[in-house]
């Protein structure tokens, strides 16, 4: 492998775990982890989140760059206004959430990693005009474009796995005080309701996607 090509792999892999850190990203997953009751399940919300991102991003991305097409942008408007609504979602699930002590540790941890998934196919999806552009630009045929999508995908792994680690250290210690965790929770979904709206207005509002639509 030429060294020209490595060292794109490289910059793919640091510009993934930058990816990962961005706001509705951390935003969203925060929603997420934030209702584990142990480090490990808040630590692995933020790896099937990565996964998820990866995967749409894969497939949805090979399948435009083997085109040569280019994603419109009402469309990706479109795709990152969902994105608001999903951050709206999460945030009221989490503001009105009800503890369910039947529910063992396990089931617990499964649902927040589908949770997480679902997430990251939306998040993966809504970016995936950005990542076409960014692979077509540094990439010159489609293997290379494969190769170089895992990459980032593998540096956004990372850099959740690191984020949710060290965000589930709040919730996880302050899981035997009800009432503390309880108002972490309820802060996160605050948050994500407020980013949520805010993404909302921007994309439509001063991006002019409402306008498109009408």
């Amino acid at each position: 492998m030429e060294f020209g090509l490595l060292s794109i792999l490289l910059f793919g892999l640091i510009l993934g775990f930058k990816h990962a850190l961005e706001p509705d990203h951390v935003i969203a997953v925060s929603t997420i982890a934030s209702r584990s009751k142990n480090l490990w399940n808040s630590s692995l919300s933020g790896v099937f989140w990565g996964i998820g991102h990866t995967f749409t991003l894969f497939v949805f991305g090979l399948i435009v760059i083997g085109l040569k097409q280019e994603i419109s942008d009402p469309v990706a408007m479109s795709l990152e206004f969902i994105v608001g609504i999903v951050l709206v979602y999460l945030g009221i699930s989490n503001v009105f959430l009800k503890e369910r002590k039947t529910h063992s540790h396990h089931r617990n941890g499964a649902t927040s990693y589908w949770k997480s998934t679902l997430l990251g196919l939306v998040h993966g999806l809504a970016g995936s005009a950005a990542m076409v552009l960014l692979t077509m630009s540094t990439v010159h045929t489609i293997w290379e474009g494969a190769i170089y999508i895992i990459i980032f995908g593998i540096g956004t792994c990372v850099g959740m796995l690191l984020f949710t680690t060290v965000l589930g250290v709040p919730f996880v210690f302050s899981n035997k005080g009800v009432t503390v965790n309880a108002l972490f929770t309820k802060i996160t979904g605050s948050i994500s309701i407020l980013f949520g709206i805010y993404y909302m207005y921007n994309i439509g509002i001063n991006d002019g996607l409402f306008k498109i639509w009408i």
